[in-house]
């Protein structure tokens, strides 16, 4: 089940770079409005990709702080992996079967926000929405990607294969949570996005969606806590990416090249909104 999951999420990381290519040609084929529904290319996508991966050459002090703070809170959660483990599996006498029963089920709360916001944003005609479905599909796509490649490093047995929380490098995938790196990569952007007017709804939907879903991976049995922890990070920090990446980049001015009689025009448009 667990690698049908990885499968999933390697599908629907290259729907991410695909999907925005295929929008995008059909409006070139005539409908000039039909790619607005997430209004991006590819070569947008490719443009945050490549951000997104070069993104701690360009980290200040501030960024370096949060990230020495989430290695602490990581090294202070593996402190209690073992106990919290115990009191999830007491009295269990499959904590051992190194089966994941409930992978699809934990994964659906973060796919209904998106799934919901998209057609909502749709119903209503709201670019807002649309734009906020594409951030939410990007940061999950993104921090799921990067928690993929962080499992080969890793390579941590999970809960349901040993009982013992330091075995890394021991071919495992438990490090980090793939379902907590996306349900707060989601989350975190369902509860920051839009304005203040339904703040404290958004964030009780978009933080409950992301912490209920690391809380069925400890009681399944399929993490240790610092694997969520990790996991949680990794997607917050991804989401505040997208959306702080997307906000720059609409601000940003604009170079173009203008043909005129005899030679070309070279201009620079700024947003006045």
């Amino acid at each position: 089940m667990h690698r049908n999951l990885i499968t999933c999420f390697a599908l629907a990381f290259v729907s991410l770079i695909l999907a925005p290519c295929y929008v995008w040609g059909q409006s070139l084929s005539g409908d000039e409005h039909s790619h607005e529904f997430l209004g991006v290319g590819p070569k947008k996508v490719i443009g945050d990709v490549k951000d997104y991966v070069t993104a701690p050459l360009h980290w200040d002090s501030t960024d370096w702080l949060y990230f020495g703070s989430t290695l602490v809170a990581i090294g202070a959660a593996h402190q209690f992996d073992g106990r919290l483990r115990t009191h999830f599996t007491a009295g269990s006498k499959t904590a051992l079967d190194a089966k994941d029963p409930h992978s699809l089920q934990d994964a659906i709360p973060a796919a209904a926000a998106v799934v919901a916001t998209g057609l909502y944003a749709t119903l209503i005609d709201d670019r807002a929405g649309r734009t906020e479905t594409w951030s939410m599909l990007e940061a999950g796509g993104l921090a799921s990607a990067t928690g993929y490649m962080l499992k080969f490093a890793a390579a941590r047995e999970r809960p349901n294969v040993t009982t013992d929380p330091n075995r890394w490098r021991e071919h495992g995938d438990s490090f980090p949570s793939l379902h907590v790196s996306a349900a707060f990569a989601i989350g975190t952007v369902l509860a920051e996005s839009g304005n203040d007017e339904y703040r404290w709804i958004r964030r009780f939907l978009g933080y409950g969606i992301a912490a209920g879903t690391g809380y069925q991976r400890l009681k399944h049995n399929q993490h240790w806590l610092s694997d969520t922890v990790a996991g949680a990070a990794l997607g917050m920090a991804t989401a505040h990416f997208v959306m702080n990446h997307e906000g720059r980049s609409e601000r940003s001015g604009a170079l173009s090249v203008v043909p005129l009689d005899g030679g070309v025009m070279l201009t620079y448009s700024i947003p006045l909104h």
